[in-house]
């Protein structure tokens, strides 16, 4: 058998992270991005492929309001503290915050560019409606009449027309003139709480909806209520068909004579679209079904349908918000029997809440299916990371799945739920193709059969194991049918967690909260050995690809190799610091990855028993992980709702050290050269890029030692970034430590504070620590020369006293220019002219004073002696 190579570590590549908890957005006017509230932040989400392309922290409170500016360069907010906040979208910065001033939340706001000004309106919790100038940032308008929670408000499309709408809990629409400053018109006709408003191409007419399951038409020329339309479901959203849209040319055979007739298309709790046409109040097109709606077979559960709905421009179609937070992306399509259809193109999930399992669907493995804590199993494209479709059908939470691709290329996902069924699913036709029905409790495990795939297992919390065959499957089946148990057993004494089929078919292992693993043989689940030895749960178990023996993980932080033949535990494995839910081999049975509550993801390899790396992506529990068979790719999730996909970066990290040692080899060869030549600036660069803290204060030593030194460490310094400055203060901070090395790196400190600004230092990231490692050891450095040149004193003194050396006299002068013009005797000698040699005999008999006074302060000691 040929070696294999074994893999080193492992790279996130990409990430599918919450980026929307409900509540308020904005899509930017071309549709590339939608500003999306996520709990106390704003995320900017790329609208091709989910991927967060920024994020705006606000003030810990969470954000109720959102809106554009018309030119999409700013960004406004509102959170629960009331305040409004103005960010630039390029630099990611507040450039003014200001008090809203409502007396509760803000709960929507919009902007309106009217000429060169811009104004923002927002609607509060308390009735108000404020206008705002953007560029001013104060309060041109403050309008009160609504008795209920403002939801909604927007300026009138025409820049002529400055008047305002806004609708209210209170089922009013009313109609506010921005010039007198005064309400216009109050519009009451709805039973039930207004949650919408929308106006014509033209400005002549207003569209309201409600809870009442009524959509009004207005006229805003007498504000006469000109139609009242039933759609026979609470409304969320209306938005206006217009002329020149997609969804226009779709229905042009659709239109009526009427040319006054306006066409719009309404959402709200039944989770479908529908389009109408007011000459009539006809509805041209209502979808058939929806995904998005899914209850309970006993209704307790209520539907969650859609909350939002905006028309994209430029013809991209029709954006819904549904209540579990997904964008669904739809496009108007005629088909050839002339028909209208809506064509769901893309579907973002902004919140997977806890994930619980997954697994790579197809023989390419270019698709995750995850099931989350919802009904629902969402099957993930990984090339745009967005959700590709859903598989709907549980009645409860899905909590385990298996894939498998059989040897006619077929795909088949089986999913076990907390509804106690199994159902088996076509990934093609992305339909329920099988149910299982049999189970007393919740399943928590399945899996396929991995040689010939003509059957799966599951196992459940009523403590049974049931097998089942797919025998009956044919490739033309759409409709499900019910599958059928070949055999089944009581299999444990608690809750069954995990299952594996071995790679012949021949074996099963189950792994149960009653903290033991079982062998069990195939076709009639004949019970075999017993794995014994963790102290808690088992969470996962795997047969090895190569061996005859079984991985399994557990509750008690371990993970345990077992043989097959006997029950034996062969190794045990050790690191992580809390209950391991996961275990997958790798690398054909040498390697195995885990994960577990720690948040941790492990590499291992059994045969050393060693740890190789260990990845913390995750904020919470991972729950889920699973290894591509073609790729060995990794996927996991857990709590925290994040998806991360890893693949294998040994090779590249391989070819990234010979790289980078190659380069080192090339500039080391270059810095030898620079300091040959003396060319110090290129040769300090140099080692700068090789990290070379030694060969630098060589550098700076030997320039400390020309003589220009001050001119040359400025030349040599003056070409380095704020980083290499900051790396370099890091090296003279140790080099201070050293009294050996203090001269040379109190030469360079003081270089460095005369080139950088105080303003320059005081910004560099993380000066502070920098400059309290530095003072301490340069003060104790100053205070030794102190001391060496108060020594110094001392020793002069010394010897001054001994006679050793003559203290230092002023020289009188030869000419006639006196030092001191107060010693009036020696100008008299000056004056007088003396004779050199009078001088010589006073300086003799001076000297011989001298000697006699040491030799009678000797004589003395020595009689003290």
């Amino acid at each position: 058998m040929a070696s294999v190579t074994l893999k080193k570590n492992y790279r996130c590549v990409q990430s599918l992270q919450q980026f929307y908890s409900g509540g308020p957005y904005a899509v930017s006017s071309d549709g590339s991005f939608i500003a999306c509230a996520c709990n106390d932040t704003i995320t900017i989400v790329d609208s091709s492929n989910a991927s967060i392309k920024s994020t705006i922290e606000g003030d810990s409170e969470s954000v109720t309001a959102i809106a554009l500016s018309h030119d999409d360069k700013f960004l406004f907010s509102a959170s629960h503290s009331r305040q409004i906040s103005m960010w630039d979208l390029s630099s990611l910065k507040c450039l003014h915050s200001w008090k809203g001033g409502h007396q509760g939340p803000i709960m929507a706001m919009t902007c309106h560019a009217y000429g060169e000004s811009e104004l923002l309106a927002t609607a509060g919790a308390d009735g108000k409606v404020n206008v705002w100038d953007v560029e001013g940032h104060f309060c041109t308008h403050s309008f009160k009449g609504h008795k209920g929670v403002v939801t909604s408000v927007i300026f009138h499309p025409d820049p002529t027309r400055w008047l305002l709408y806004s609708g209210s809990d209170d089922t009013t629409v009313r109609v506010w003139d921005l010039i007198s400053k005064k309400c216009v018109a109050t519009l009451e006709r709805h039973r039930s709480s207004v949650t919408t408003v929308a106006i014509t191409e033209d400005g002549g007419t207003l569209l309201s909806g409600g809870r009442d399951q009524v959509v009004n038409m207005w006229s805003l020329h007498d504000y006469s209520c000109t139609k009242s339309i039933p759609t026979n479901e609470a409304i969320e959203a209306v938005c206006v068909i217009g002329t020149a849209t997609s969804f226009a040319s779709c229905l042009q055979s659709k239109k009526t004579g009427d040319k006054s007739a306006v066409q719009f298309l309404t959402v709200g709790e039944h989770g479908i679209v529908r389009i109408w046409n007011s000459h009539g109040a006809v509805c041209l097109f209502q979808q058939a079904s929806s995904d998005v709606t899914v209850s309970k077979d006993d209704e307790e559960e209520a539907k969650r349908g859609f909350t939002s709905a905006v028309l994209l421009p430029s013809g991209q179609g029709l954006l819904c918000v549904t209540a579990d937070q997904e964008f669904l992306f739809y496009s108007p399509i005629e088909s050839q029997e002339g028909r209208f259809q809506l064509n769901l193109n893309k579907r973002l999930v902004g919140y997977n809440e806890e994930i619980v399992d997954m697994k790579f669907v197809g023989a390419e493995e270019q698709f995750l299916a995850v099931a989350t804590s919802v009904e629902q199993v969402r099957v993930y494209d990984l090339g745009s990371m967005s959700c590709s479709y859903v598989l709907a059908g549980h009645t409860d939470i899905v909590l385990c799945l298996d894939t498998c691709t059989t040897s006619s290329g077929r795909t088949l996902i089986v999913t076990g739920s907390k509804d106690n069924t199994v159902r088996l699913w076509d990934s093609d036709s992305r339909c329920c193709i099988g149910v299982g029905k049999g189970h007393m409790g919740g399943i928590g495990a399945v899996s396929f059969a991995k040689k010939l795939h003509n059957f799966f297992v599951s196992g459940s919390s009523d403590l049974t194991l049931k097998l089942w065959s797919l025998d009956d499957l044919s490739d033309d089946v759409n409709d499900a049918f019910t599958l059928k148990t070949k055999a089944a057993t009581a299999a444990h004494d608690k809750d069954i967690n995990a299952l594996a089929v071995a790679p012949n078919d021949s074996l099963i292992c189950s792994g149960s909260q009653d903290r033991t693993a079982r062998i069990w043989k195939l076709p009639d689940l004949t019970p075999g050995v017993v794995l014994r030895g963790h102290k808690r749960g088992i969470w996962s178990v795997e047969f090895s690809p190569v061996d005859q023996c079984v991985i399994t993980a557990s509750g008690d932080k371990t993970i345990k190799i077992w043989a097959i033949s006997d029950g034996s535990c062969l190794k045990t494995f050790e690191g992580h610091t809390s209950s391991v839910f996961k275990v997958q081999f790798l690398t054909r049975g040498a390697q195995f990855v885990s994960c577990g509550a720690d948040g941790l993801l492990k590499l291992w390899t059994v045969k050393t028993n060693e740890c190789v790396a260990t990845y913390d992506q995750h904020e919470d529990k991972v729950w889920a992980l699973t290894v591509g068979k073609k790729t060995e790719m990794l996927a996991t999730g857990g709590s925290d709702a994040v998806i991360n996909l890893w693949h294998d970066s040994t090779a590249a990290d391989k070819e990234d050290a010979f790289r980078k040692e190659e380069e080192s080899v090339l500039k080391s060869q270059e810095l030898e050269n620079a300091v040959l030549d003396a060319n110090y600036t290129k040769a300090i660069h140099l080692a700068f890029e090789l990290r070379r803290p030694h060969k630098l204060f060589e550098l700076f030593g030997a320039l400390c030692r020309s003589e220009d030194a001050k001119n040359q460490v400025k030349t040599a310094l003056g070409v380095l970034s704020m980083d290499e400055y900051r790396l370099l203060l890091e090296y003279v901070r140790e080099w201070n430590t050293k009294p050996k090395l203090c001269h040379v790196a109190q030469f360079v400190l003081f270089q460095v504070f005369s080139i950088l600004s105080p303003t320059e230092i005081v910004e560099m990231k993380g000066v502070g620590e920098l400059l309290e490692g530095l003072i301490p050891y340069s003060q104790r450095h100053y205070s030794r020369v102190d001391r060496l040149e108060r020594s110094t004193f001392l020793l002069d003194y010394t010897l001054n006293g001994m006679s050793i050396v003559e203290p230092e006299t002023e020289t009188e002068p030869e000419t006639g220019v006196v030092d001191d013009p107060k010693d009036e005797s020696l100008m008299e000698v000056v004056g007088q002219g003396q004779e050199p040699a009078g001088e010589e005999d006073g300086l003799k008999k001076r000297s011989s004073k001298k000697r006699k006074s040491h030799k009678s302060n000797g004589g003395n000691k020595k009689i003290k002696g």
